[in-house]
C-alpha cells in the first residue's frame, strides 16, 4: 500500500460557485492539482474539476462543490494524496518522515522528539516536545543541518530562546 501525504490545504471559498483557494504544500502543483486528481480527506473523496492561480493563490473547483457553502464546509480540510518520491528534493522530507525522529544538538545531547510539521507560505515549522513543552523549530539549514532518517534522529543548532525560556536580563 502507497503512503498518503498532505499535498495541501483548502483555505476559503472563491466566489460564489464553490471554488476554493488552497495552499499547497508540493513543488509539483500542476501535476498535483491538474483536473481529475483525486484527493482523500475524513474518509472522503474528492476530484479537481479546475484549477487556476488568481492573484498568486491557487483556485481549485472539486466534482460535486457547487456553491459558497459547499466551499465553505471544505475550509480547513487537508488534502491527502499518494507519496511520490519524485517529487521530493534532495534535501525534503515527507511529514511522516519527521514525526517520530529524535532532535539532538550538535553534541549529541537529547532536546527532545519531533511530534508534527506545520506548513506555513514562509517557512515549514517542526513541533519539537521537549521538557520545556512544546516549541516550534523552523525548519531551516541554519537551525536543522542534519537530518538522519536511517538513525530517527535529526540535530537542531539550540540558539538562546529557541527551546527553552530566555531569561530575564534584569
Amino acid at each position: 500500500m502507497s503512503q498518503l501525504v498532505v499535498v495541501g490545504v483548502v483555505g476559503r471559498p472563491h466566489g460564489l460557485r464553490g471554488e476554493v483557494t488552497v495552499r499547497p504544500h508540493t513543488d509539483q502543483v500542476e501535476e498535483r492539482f491538474a483536473d481529475g486528481a483525486q484527493f482523500a480527506f475524513e474518509g472522503r473523496q474528492l476530484t479537481v474539476a479546475s484549477h487556476s492561480w488568481t492573484q498568486g493563490r491557487l483556485v481549485v473547483g472539486f466534482a460535486g462543490v457547487t456553491d459558497r457553502s459547499g466551499a465553505e464546509g471544505l475550509r480547513g480540510v487537508e488534502l491527502w494524496a499518494e507519496a511520490s518520491q519524485a517529487e521530493l528534493g534532495e534535501d525534503e522530507f515527507h511529514d511522516t518522515v519527521l514525526v517520530g525522529l529524535t532532535a539532538v544538538d550538535p553534541a549529541g545531547l537529547h532536546l527532545g522528539e519531533v511530534i508534527g510539521v506545520q506548513h506555513h507560505p514562509a517557512q515549514d515549522l517542526l513541533v519539537v516536545r521537549t521538557s520545556a513543552g512544546e516549541r516550534l523549530v523552523p525548519f531551516v539549514s541554519e537551525l536543522v543541518p542534519e537530518v538522519d532518517p536511517q538513525n530517527r534522529r535529526l540535530v537542531i543548532n539550540p540558539i538562546p530562546g529557541l527551546l527553552s525560556e530566555v531569561p530575564d536580563e534584569d
